[in-house]
């Protein structure tokens, strides 16, 4: 944003919040994300939204206020249309006589107070300025979006719901699905499932109800209870979203879908399946506004982010990104993607599905139905030039083959396994038929991850952990150490938990492990080897954020305590 006679950076510059080399990096961050300034500079974390927001108020000589400090009528809330508010990022804030006062995090747009004034028949209006994600939250706060779940299904003919059964034609079922407060109950649940930062909507038929599960931070809570009579118009919804056959009840199926919410694209990939009560419907959920990480935000401690940033720098061979699903591999593979992306080098990608869009990467999602696999899709790359190649999954001996093909012939392959630590994928890739030599020679580092969940930042309190749990992790509980936990609040919905980071184990392949996998040893044995040449274990670097006062003992426990 820009005052009419200084650009954003001058101001700063001039309020001494910033350095010119900070608006250097800021610049380069933007163009590489394809985010302005503002964002760059507080992404960088060289200030903060309210500090950049009020500077540049001053300088439109426009009052700053927070937002926090207002409690607002909903009487005023209702002179502005909701989808006015989040189009242009305004909310309405007080009436005082005939003058309607708006705060708003672009001050300059004349075209949103041309609208507002058009669509409120107001004559005048006054404008404060608050940062963007004040605003957005105001918003999510005192907008009830598509309404009160309850008064949903009070809308709803009881009566139609009740005929809804097994023998219900598909024409039928289609047709009730598009009435309106169907429609609306659907587009609430997966609203509140993306305001919530949920991953995974879980829809489950019970005897006498439906319930509604929201996975947030790896871990599942319970959000609704409905009555059972709204199940099938609820399933054959998001069915018909997904593509779905809505008359098919007894296969599990697939699709997929996408929906706009306050201007972020979100996709969603739907799987279907068959239980004693009816489908079980499972959403994943895919927003393509997130910001891509970078990798000093993953949470990789300076040794074994050295250690990684030298294996993605490597001429060829493949690396491996390891854990169960959910665990943040594709995250990972795409913030390195990310470091060493630029325009002397051609990097592709098959993957399934498309979760981030790069700019430079030549991305294609795998369409099994065109014939379009992994391992065909690998193939075809290959006859591309690539320089670097990231495989979203090894998941049979073709691909694999063809990976480690590609990695003798002078590529950098990038994918991802399901195996428990970093030593099991060696092994695993030589369980699936890949001669041992072929291992050795290609595989030049593992990466195994889980994400922990942090510490609520508004709950932290110390505590003295159980000595059981103490024992468990070999600490001594004699020993004097400072242990933290959430002790849960409204910001954290009781959790105690907000967010979620990294823990990583580095294996880098040495000669010493590669005669070990020529062998076929164990992977115990390459594990022991590897922690004697210096890797730290998962549990280990768990460890750590819990002496950094991150994440607890639990958490550590939860994630990684089977893997020891």
């Amino acid at each position: 944003m820009e005052n009419i006679n200084k650009p954003l950076e001058e101001i700063l510059l001039e309020a001494n919040i910033v350095t010119p080399q900070q608006i250097a990096e800021a610049k380069a961050e933007a163009q590489k994300l394809g985010i302005n300034l503002e964002e760059a500079l507080i992404k960088l974390g060289f200030v903060s939204e309210e500090l950049i927001t009020s500077k540049i108020a001053e300088a439109l000589s426009i009052p700053y206020v927070k937002l926090s400090n207002y409690i607002i009528d909903q009487n005023v809330i209702k002179l502005v249309p909701e989808e006015i508010a989040r189009k242009h990022k305004l909310i309405p804030l007080f009436m005082l006589e005939d003058t309607l006062t708006v705060a708003m995090a672009d001050p300059q747009n004349v075209s949103a107070l041309d609208e507002l004034r058009l669509k409120t028949k107001l004559k005048y209006i006054d404008v404060v300025m608050s940062g963007k994600t004040e605003i957005e939250n105001a918003i999510n706060q005192y907008y009830k979006g598509v309404g009160d779940i309850k008064t949903i299904i009070e809308d709803i003919n009881i009566e139609e719901l009740r005929r809804v059964s097994e023998e219900t034609s598909p024409e039928i079922l289609a047709q009730m699905v598009e009435e309106t407060p169907v429609v609306k109950l659907v587009n609430l649940i997966i609203q509140e499932a993306v305001k919530s930062r949920a991953s995974d909507i879980h829809i489950e038929p019970e005897m006498n109800m439906l319930r509604i599960r929201y996975r947030i931070d790896g871990i599942l809570y319970e959000v609704y209870k409905l009555p059972k009579h709204v199940t099938g118009l609820i399933t054959s919804r998001i069915k018909i979203l997904g593509g779905l056959d809505i008359a098919e009840r007894r296969k599990p199926q697939d699709g997929r879908f996408r929906i706009n919410l306050d201007e972020r694209e979100i996709d969603i990939r739907l799987s279907s399946f068959p239980t004693l009560h009816g489908e079980n419907l499972v959403l994943r959920i895919l927003d393509k506004s997130r910001v891509l990480l970078r990798l000093t935000d993953l949470g990789f401690s300076p040794k074994d982010l050295e250690k990684f940033n030298f294996l993605i720098h490597a001429p060829y061979g493949i690396i491996l990104v390891t854990g169960p699903t959910g665990s943040g591999k594709t995250t990972t593979l795409y913030a390195a993607l990310s470091e060493i992306n630029s325009p002397g080098i051609n990097i592709m990608t098959i993957e399934d599905p498309i979760e981030y869009q790069i700019p430079l990467l030549r991305q294609t999602q795998i369409n099994p139905k065109a014939g379009l696999t992994f391992a065909t899709g690998l193939r075809s790359i290959l006859r591309q030039d690539p320089d670097v190649i990231m495989v979203g999954e090894i998941r049979d001996l073709e691909t694999a083959d063809i990976a480690i093909q590609a990695a003798l012939t002078g590529h950098l392959v990038f994918s991802t396994l399901h195996t428990n630590d970093s030593a099991g994928a060696l092994t695993r890739l030589i369980d699936m038929g890949i001669e041992p030599f072929l291992v050795s020679s290609s595989v030049i580092g593992v990466i195994a991850q889980r994400l922990v969940r942090l510490i609520c930042p508004h709950c932290k309190v110390e505590y003295v952990p159980p000595e059981p749990v103490l024992k468990s992790l070999n600490l001594d509980p004699t020993k004097k150490e400072k242990f933290y936990r959430g002790k849960g609040c409204e910001k954290c919905k009781g959790t105690g938990y907000s967010g979620r980071k990294g823990i990583f184990e580095v294996l880098v392949v040495n000669e010493e492990i590669r005669k070990l996998i020529v062998s076929k040893a164990p992977a115990s044995v390459i594990k022991q080897v590897a922690i004697n040449s210096g890797m730290t274990t998962l549990m280990a670097d768990g460890l750590n954020k819990v002496r950094e006062g991150l994440t607890t003992l639990e958490e550590v426990i939860r994630l990684t305590k089977l893997e020891e």
